[in-house]
């Protein structure tokens, strides 16, 4: 509302009636007051009466003048039913105050969708008093509002991690310009979305929760307690059987962009990531994390979902593990070698052999389709790849062309989308027409890549605008 609108409702129009009407009140209380002086004033007590009526108008009138001062700081009515003409100044001003702060709200609604950027921030500073005030006084300047900060401690210096709001028109490059002026180096910035919103603890804690619930977690949480980086499972053993020579201590080891934490079910979890290097602090969280997947023990979600094919022969499709092994390689032995050479891309001999990898929790998440009678006869691969995943698909021949393998892709990548994923791919033959059609099936954008016969088909999870890299400043890529 303006000062204009709200100067005319706080104003009250003057009508020449209402004049006229209390007027005539005036006159008929005049003649009435006379007849009634005039009736009373010719009785032997008269003039006590009208003295005793004269007193009791002024207490009436004093009584009534007590009342309403008392009452003066009641709630004012409704300001656009009853405005004082003398207060259409102040009336003015609050609605332009209050007009002010809905303009506000709407200006932080926009800065939400268009008007600023969420940035993840990270730099160095010196361990001197003042350093900190520097930088937020430089980002002050900029009109940055700082939302979280955390502080890692090194043997030189500080890490400083923060969660920027900032306005859109600002580059990252005038950012670490800035920062850098102010003292700071190895800036790091990157996007953010509203999921960094949450506190740190809160958010360390929900991912513990989850590792709790899931072992195939621990990769996933370890990813997203230490932000953009990659995460290998390097297995002891092969699936050929030999060592690979993958070991780490017990304690983990940490060198500058690099952790390798030994895995609980053996093996070595590899933590990389380009540029920044991992702090004390980080190295610590991630330790913790390990080590509550190793108290805990294998564990995996029992959820089942019974399903019906359109020939009527019920199917129940869970997670599965190493505990269905067995149940795994009599399927093996059930299907042609046509089946098992389009889903495995080497000797069909040694397909046995990737089994124990492939329902392992620690590489990815394994579906089982099961019949009525309890046998297995359909599994899909959701399989981290490091900064990728991989889907892969395996049905019993008698059970093909049923929509299991379509059912089974929709929840994979249902599954790749809940853990954060940018795309899921599947790497198999040209003639693979089932795959192909399963894939096309999922309604995303699909990439197509065909190399000497074997196919690899992409899909999209998240649009191209949604995936921003980082921003390192070049001491950062140094």
């Amino acid at each position: 509302m303006t000062d204009v609108t709200s100067a005319k409702s706080a104003r009250r129009p003057h009508h020449w009636r209402r004049d006229l009407i209390e007027l005539a009140a005036l006159f008929t209380a005049v003649a009435v007051a006379d007849a009634i002086a005039n009736l009373i004033g010719h009785q032997p007590d008269g003039p006590y009466l009208l003295m005793a009526s004269a007193a009791a108008l002024v207490a009436t009138a004093a009584f009534h003048t007590w009342w309403a001062r008392r009452h003066s700081h009641a709630p004012p009515p409704d300001e656009t039913d009853a405005a004082p003409a003398g207060t259409g100044a102040a009336g003015g001003i609050a609605t332009t105050a209050s007009g002010a702060e809905g303009a506000g709200e709407g200006e932080a609604g926009d800065a939400g969708e268009a008007g600023t950027t969420l940035w993840r921030m990270r730099t160095t500073v010196l361990d001197a008093p003042g350093s900190l005030a520097a930088l937020c006084t430089a980002l002050a300047g900029l009109r940055v509002d700082i939302l979280t900060l955390q502080t890692h401690p090194l043997a030189e210096g500080t890490v400083d991690e923060f969660l920027l709001r900032a306005p859109a028109t600002l580059p990252a490059q005038e950012l670490s310009r800035r920062i850098a002026a102010a003292g700071g180096t190895s800036t790091w910035i990157e996007r953010a979305d509203a999921h960094d919103l949450v506190d740190t603890p809160t958010r360390v804690l929900s991912l513990a929760t989850r590792t709790a619930l899931d072992a195939a977690e621990l990769p996933l949480a370890l990813r997203q307690l230490l932000g953009r980086c990659t995460i290998h499972s390097l297995p002891a053993v092969s699936v050929t059987g030999r060592s690979t020579g993958q070991s780490a201590p017990v304690e983990g080891v940490l060198e500058e962009t690099v952790m390798r934490l030994r895995d609980p079910s053996g093996g070595v979890i590899s933590v990389e990531r380009p540029y920044l290097p991992f702090t004390p602090t980080e190295f610590a969280r991630a330790r913790a994390l390990v080590e509550l997947d190793a108290r805990l023990g294998p564990r995996v979600p029992r959820s089942e979902d019974v399903l019906t094919l359109p020939e009527g022969n019920a199917i129940t499709v869970r997670r599965a593990d190493r505990a269905d092994l067995a149940a795994a390689r009599a399927m093996h032995d059930r299907c042609s070698q046509n089946t098992l050479g389009l889903r495995y891309h080497g000797p069909v001999a040694d397909a046995d052999r990737y089994l124990d990898h492939l329902l392992s929790p620690r590489f990815g998440r394994t579906l089982a389709v099961q019949t009525a009678s309890g046998r297995l006869v359909a599994l899909g691969h959701l399989l981290w790849d490091g900064d990728e995943t991989e889907v892969a698909l395996l049905v019993e021949d008698d059970w093909q062309r049923r929509g299991i393998g379509s059912e089974l892709l929709r929840r994979l990548v249902a599954l790749a989308e809940e853990a954060g994923c940018d795309s899921v791919y599947a790497v198999t033959q040209s003639r693979n027409t089932g795959m192909v059609a399963a894939m096309r099936a999922l309604a995303l954008p699909l990439d197509y890549q065909i190399e000497e016969g074997t196919l690899v088909i992409t899909a999209r999870l998240t649009s191209e605008e949604a995936a921003q890299p980082a921003v390192p400043t070049e001491r950062a890529r140094r």
